[in-house]
């Protein structure tokens, strides 16, 4: 995936009502950019950060930029705070020769799909399998907490996140295959776990659901200012 438009350093001054982030630029004006990440961006909101951002398509939208960017105060690496690009990178994966052999001989791939008794959109939905395999449900999700190597998940209690794996579980009784894809936008993660100090109930059912059928996968992007791409599979730790 390559950014449209070419990225504007800057300094990141706070991030603040989530969704708004003030930032200066090199050339010492200071703008207000849309922050597209809806959790707490624990160790990618430190004031003084170096941050990236993408200029609007649109002039007539209400902010001139978006936050894509940061690098992060713990070690220097980068991390993209856009989670909008992780389910187009997963994407860009699954039609790859990097594909994941156990995904690969699907002719049909879906997104957004209506689902479940809770009313979901599975992020991909692979169908019409080569070999005759039952249809592949992929939940995606943007991993950008790292800490000392590893990387967690989720940053923030999230009530939508434990919904998605018991809708994944329910595919799996179903007899269908269902995968959670931990699409790390963090350049110093080797590792994926479940953050258990920050949401013990996603734990318990990212836990439950493996042990019923559901697949882990994490993939590592490499980050740019000029583009991204999923290029390592990391191990999911689900030891406690």
């Amino acid at each position: 995936m390559r950014f449209e438009n070419a990225l504007i350093p800057g300094r990141l001054e706070r991030r603040y009502k989530r969704f708004l982030a003030d930032v200066t630029l090199e050339n010492g004006e200071t703008v207000v950019a849309h922050c597209p990440n809806t959790g707490s961006m624990r160790g990618c909101d430190a004031p003084g950060s170096r941050v990236w951002l993408s200029p609007a398509r649109d002039p007539r939208r209400k902010l001139a930029y978006t936050w894509e960017l940061v690098e992060t105060a713990r070690d220097g690496t980068l991390a993209c705070i856009n989670t909008g690009h992780a389910n187009r990178l997963v994407g860009e994966l699954l039609a790859s020769e990097r594909c994941p052999s156990s995904l690969r001989g699907y002719r049909r791939r879906r997104q957004e799909v209506r689902y479940g008794e809770e009313r979901s959109r599975i992020d991909w939905l692979l169908e019409d399998s080569d070999s005759d395999q039952p249809p592949v449900w992929i939940e995606v999700k943007n991993v950008t907490l790292g800490e000392e190597g590893t990387g967690y998940f989720p940053d923030a209690v999230t009530q939508r996140g434990q919904k998605h794996l018991r809708e994944l579980a329910a595919r799996v009784a179903a007899g269908d295959r269902a995968v959670i894809f931990f699409c790390v936008s963090h350049t110093g993660v080797s590792e994926v776990r479940p953050a258990d100090a920050i949401d013990q109930r996603y734990g318990e059912l990212l836990r439950r659901a493996v042990e019923g059928g559901v697949e882990a996968f994490a993939w590592r992007a490499e980050i740019t200012p000029e583009s991204m791409l999923l290029v390592e599979a990391l191990p999911v730790r689900l030891e406690s």
